[in-house]
């Protein structure tokens, strides 16, 4: 039996998905240092990534249920920028791949550093319907502020805290 190119390029999409799947149990399981030499070996100067807090009109948080994100799986939608990319460029592009969401009103609202990682953090506003168009993604959700996942990374649900809270709204020191 021959398959179509339709059908050979679900095989390789189930393919994917099912290598990103236990990659991503592998990865969970990896002590913090291997992990971030792995990470190393392939950034070897630093990395940066991009992250977004999206709201919908009715105020919700959207998070996207990741294959290799360490504990829950729940976090920010994000990622890695490419070299030479901006960083609005690239969380847009991030989003639109991961969920093929359009972002309205993305603002900057801080940028941190940890080792040899540099994070910048936006907010932004969708009124569209997600998606799950990558293999790295188990699923998504809309969650009220009240409602986030209890095992989601401390960090990014208290930053979630402040952005639905609208501390972000006052200036910030740059000190």
């Amino acid at each position: 039996m021959k398959l179509s190119a339709l059908g050979k390029a679900e095989v390789a999409w189930g393919v994917s998905k099912m290598i990103t799947h236990w990659a991503g149990i592998v990865w969970k399981k990896l002590p913090y240092k291997i992990r971030s030499l792995i990470v190393r070996a392939t950034q070897p100067k630093f990395t940066a990534s991009a992250a977004v807090v999206i709201m919908d009109s009715a105020g919700r948080v959207l998070l996207l249920d990741h294959h290799i994100r360490p504990n829950s799986g729940w976090g920010l939608p994000g990622g890695f920028l490419e070299h030479g990319e901006q960083p609005a460029d690239g969380i847009r592009r991030e989003i639109f791949e991961e969920t093929g969401l359009e972002l309205n009103d993305l603002a900057l609202l801080r940028i941190r550093t940890a080792r040899k990682h540099i994070e910048i953090l936006f907010r932004a506003r969708s009124d569209g319907t997600p998606q799950v168009n990558s293999s790295e993604i188990k699923g998504f959700e809309w969650f009220a502020r009240e409602h986030l996942p209890e095992q989601m990374n401390a960090g990014q649900k208290a930053f979630i805290l402040k952005v639905v809270s609208g501390e972000f709204e006052k200036p910030q020191s740059a000190d």
